[in-house]
């Protein structure tokens, strides 16, 4: 079983500006800070292709305690960046694949599109456990991204 759900807000800052934090580690920073069921992010890498980030929750979080995740694409051309779930998390639920991909999409000098999208495959004996792939978290980590844009706007 293979799904794939999206979320966008437009933001009112350059795009450039936008994945400056979405096309960096910076992203995990302003994360671990500022959403409350993370204690902590583990950087393995400089934020390029490859670089892993080891997802740590805080005790008494529903669902797991951690997972990691691994840059796969990061293109500054397109400002696409995709991360895969490598291990713990929604491995351990069955998916076959749990993908993130953000994209930056540019609509004018001062104004883009935070594009969140998850690609999920699950086995087929773990179907049920495909609501597991909300997009709520990442529409909440593009406000929180709105909010940090719009008051650090260049």
């Amino acid at each position: 079983m293979s799904g794939e759900v999206s979320h966008e807000l437009e933001v009112n800052v350059p795009a450039n500006q936008a994945w400056e934090l979405y096309g960096t580690i910076q992203l995990a920073k302003l994360v671990e800070k500022e959403v409350v069921n993370i204690d902590r992010i583990e950087v393995q890498g400089d934020g390029g292709l490859g670089t892993i980030l080891h997802l740590i929750f805080k005790e008494g979080t529903p669902g797991f305690g951690s997972y990691k995740e691994k840059f796969t694409k990061v293109d500054d051309e397109k400002r696409v960046k995709e991360t895969e779930v490598v291990e713990g998390g929604f491995a351990d639920l069955g998916f076959t694949l749990y993908r993130v991909i953000f994209e930056i999409i540019e609509k004018g000098n001062n104004s883009c599109i935070i594009k969140s999208t998850i690609q999920y495959e699950v086995k087929e004996e773990a179907a049920a456990n495909a609501q597991y792939a909300s997009i709520q978290p990442l529409a909440n980590i593009a406000e929180i991204s709105k909010n940090y844009l719009i008051k650090n706007k260049a």
